[in-house]
């Protein structure tokens, strides 16, 4: 087989024909990779009656994965990362055919790439296994620190997902407390309009007339309401007060109930004159 520093320093080239990939469920599995190898197989004899050519590919294989190029141009077409790769196998009823399963970067999904290799289809599936090996070997070499380095970046994925989860819960909880503090202020509100507080009364402000006069009421003349706009409206006088009273202000003659001091002195005087004359003269 090859050296290891041929393929952990370089790496080793094959040619073979590309038949294409196509998504599996499985990332290993004898049974998945036929079903693949015989839908591309089909698709291969279509594009053939149809009269296109199977696609010539080189293979760069290293300890850090399996690179597909086009021949001439040296153009990377895909670059599968050796520990994204889960299942390599060689067709044992076509010796032609050789197969492995890579789990895509971007969307991690489970692909099947399958080759046609007219003599080196078994070599290049040792080679693939020979790669793992080497790379395994170096890691064990390392001392564990990949595996410590592995470990931490594990432990802070999961932080990173349990602190985004625990902010999602804060942020809901957070939104469900705010609408109860909502629904709360909303039942007060509607509390304070439709209730009174016990034992009081609520005033009733009694109709008036479009002068905002409250109307006459013979029953209690003397009680005071108040108007709408909150003033008093004036004392009503008693009828006794009415009568004592003429048109312009001033008490009436009354010689029944006049007396002393009713009259200005001078008149009073007279009068008392008159009274005196009198009794002298009958």
């Amino acid at each position: 087989m090859h050296t290891p520093e041929a393929l952990s320093k370089h790496y080793i080239p094959y040619n073979a024909k590309f038949l294409g990939s196509t998504e599996v469920e499985q990332p290993k599995g004898t049974e998945i990779v036929r079903d693949a190898v015989r839908k591309l197989k089909f698709a291969r004899h279509i594009k053939k009656s149809e009269g296109q050519k199977i696609p010539k590919v080189e293979l760069q294989i290293s300890i850090y994965g399996v690179k597909i190029l086009d021949p001439k141009t040296k153009e990377v077409q895909h670059n599968c990362q050796l520990h994204r790769i889960s299942f390599c196998a060689d067709d044992k009823t076509d010796k032609r055919i050789f197969t492995f399963i890579c789990k895509d970067s971007e969307s991690n999904k489970h692909l099947c790439y399958v080759f046609d290799s007219e003599k080196c289809a078994e070599e290049i599936t040792l080679t693939i296994g020979q790669a793992f090996d080497l790379a395994y070997r170096k890691f064990l070499e390392s001392g564990g620190k990949d595996v410590e380095t592995r470990k931490q970046i594990a432990g802070l994925q999961k932080r990173v997902r349990s602190k985004c989860h625990s902010i999602q819960e804060l942020e809901t909880e957070n939104i469900e407390l705010k609408n109860k503090v909502q629904d709360l202020e909303n039942q007060l509100r509607i509390t304070e309009v439709h209730t009174s507080p016990a034992g009081s009364v609520t005033p009733k402000s009694p109709s008036t007339d479009i002068f905002d006069m409250v109307p006459f009421s013979p029953i209690s003349p003397q009680s005071s309401t108040p108007t709408r706009n909150g003033t008093q409206p004036p004392p009503v006088p008693s009828r006794s007060a009415e009568i004592k009273r003429d048109l312009f202000g001033a008490e009436p003659f009354d010689p029944f109930s006049c007396g002393a001091g009713d009259f200005p002195p001078d008149i009073q005087s007279k009068l008392d004159e008159m009274q005196v004359t009198t009794f002298i003269y009958p």
